[in-house]
């Protein structure tokens, strides 16, 4: 996420959400999502959060749990502790020590939106 990226949405510790999110900026999640979620800028996935659905931004951050796949126009980044199950399409990739990845990874310049 860039210094000028701010973030237009947060989904809290204590909020679960059932059904899809649609962000025209930034999302931020520290709770518990069963749905898409569609971020025009970055996807912030908080570490002790989970997702159940896929997400398709710009660029991610991922500390908690996926359970989908993740299309990126730019970079994903998975931090220490992140889960993900499932595939991921990006331009980049960044995998810290300690983070589990059951799936597939297709790096591409040109990502496209799925659904």
């Amino acid at each position: 996420m860039n210094k000028e990226d701010k973030i237009d949405s947060v989904i809290g510790k204590s909020t679960s959400i059932h059904g899809d999110i649609k962000v025209n900026g930034s999302i931020k999640v520290d709770g518990k999502i069963e749905g898409n979620i569609h971020s025009k800028e970055s996807a912030l996935i908080g570490r002790e959060s989970s997702v159940k659905g896929n997400i398709n931004c710009r660029s991610a951050v991922i500390g908690g749990k996926i359970q989908g796949n993740i299309n990126a126009q730019d970079v994903i980044e998975f931090q220490s502790g992140a889960e993900m199950y499932g595939d991921v399409v990006c331009k980049g990739l960044i995998v810290e020590k300690g983070v589990f990845f059951e799936g597939n990874c297709r790096m591409s310049q040109e990502t496209k939106e799925k659904q």
